[in-house]
């Protein structure tokens, strides 16, 4: 067999793809049993070549997956266009001249091959089985063997390739996820260093003896410095959270939650001096979860009091415990939340018809819900004609997991 050619020229992706199909060996067994033929042979078949992927070589002739013959003199090259088995009992009585000219080339009297297509139709070689003596081919139940064959053949072919392509999305994913992640981390970082400076200069310039005017100013620029920090932070939760990475949240035992809340007060009357911010706390608030993520949660529920309530009412907040879970309240008077609105309420850059400036972009309630979902707990929100009321809630652990520490 002169034609076959070295094993470096044969494409691996689909001897690979061949060879991690289990059954065909047994196949290839079974083909060579029960037609007394020397040779069966699984073969990829393109317009320009011929390709052995998985081979039973009885004959001992050198017919190896990954050795190829030349495409012109191979009866498989013409299956594309065949809908049924061609079966070639003896060569020597044979019809087709051509089909003749290659058996005879290489002494070959015994030939029967099937097309196997992927699912889509589309032609993927050849199963076939082939001897230098005659051998009886047209049986039907023998036809339908080698039929059932390619079919399954086939099957696993197209499993196959449908993993390699997702296998290939996956990677491009996780790239595109690896340059995401770092791209938000500098982002990040470029942002928050620059206003972290004029923030720590307004705290130094409030300390200098400043007049009623310089003051003010102060102010001002603390609280836009407050809104952008937020707004920071909000854009980057969102980023993480829709964009694959989620929001990471570093759980720990919080032995009273309370004083995250008392804590997060007091940076808003920093900020908001002038407000009345009436505070109702519990003590003993056990939780397990991020405090800096928790922190976030009041923080927007207080700030979209401010925000949205009327500004000459208290706002009422609440950190109690009740049937084993931690609740934790924000009341302001104000206009009632329309009904369209508190649909999509936590929703993503939704906020509502009544927009103020320098409002923000409208992430605030929805990081603030996602952040819940991720600690087991929820978010819900009423209104009405009174007030605003917004409660988050999640489980209490009990002081047993504060003795003895979750691993």
């Amino acid at each position: 067999m002169k034609e076959i050619v070295p094993k470096e020229k044969m494409p691996d992706a689909d001897i690979d793809a061949v060879s991690g199909i289990s059954s065909v060996p047994q196949m290839l067994e079974v083909i060579c049993r029960t037609t007394g033929m020397g040779i069966a042979v699984v073969a990829r078949v393109t317009k320009e070549r011929w390709v052995a992927c998985a081979a039973r070589d009885e004959l001992s002739i050198g017919l190896l997956p990954g050795r190829e013959l030349n495409l012109d003199d191979t009866i498989c090259s013409e299956l594309d266009t065949c809908e049924t088995a061609v079966a070639i009992e003896d060569a020597d009585r044979e019809e087709n001249a051509e089909w003749c000219r290659k058996m005879a080339r290489r002494g070959f009297k015994s030939y029967i091959a099937v097309p196997i297509r992927y699912k889509n139709g589309h032609f993927f070689g050849s199963l076939c089985a082939i001897d230098f003596k005659p051998a009886q081919l047209n049986k039907p139940e023998l036809v339908e063997m080698f039929r059932l064959f390619a079919e399954l053949i086939g099957f696993h072919l197209d499993a196959h390739e449908r993993l390699q392509r997702t296998e290939q999305q996956l990677r491009a994913e996780q790239r595109i996820a690896k340059r995401r992640d770092q791209f938000i981390a500098i982002l990040g970082h470029d942002l928050r260093n620059p206003l972290s400076a004029i923030i720590s200069s307004a705290q130094l310039m409030e300390r200098t003896g400043l007049d009623e005017r310089g003051y003010r100013l102060v102010k001002n620029i603390q609280d836009s410095s407050f809104r952008m920090r937020g707004l920071i932070d909000n854009i980057l939760d969102f980023a993480k959270g829709q964009l694959g990475s989620g929001l990471s949240l570093n759980q720990q035992i919080i032995e009273d939650a309370g004083t995250i809340v008392r804590q997060v007060l007091k940076e808003v009357k920093t900020i908001w001096p002038e407000r009345q911010l009436k505070l109702s706390c519990a003590p003993e608030l056990h939780l397990y979860g991020d405090a800096v993520c928790l922190s976030q949660i009041f923080s927007n529920l207080i700030s979209n009091a401010v925000l949205h309530g009327d500004e000459y009412a208290p706002i009422e907040i609440a950190a109690l415990k009740q049937h084993g879970h931690f609740l934790f309240s924000v009341s302001n008077r104000g206009k009632r939340i329309p009904t369209k609105i508190m649909k999509t309420l936590f929703e993503p850059f939704l906020r509502g018809d009544n927009k103020k400036e320098g409002q923000g972009l409208g992430l605030g309630l929805f990081i603030a819900y996602e952040i819940a979902r991720g600690h087991s707990g929820k978010i819900s929100a009423s209104s009405d004609e009174d007030k605003t009321t917004f409660l988050f809630s999640m489980p209490l652990i009990d002081k047993e997991s504060i003795a003895h520490p979750m691993k």
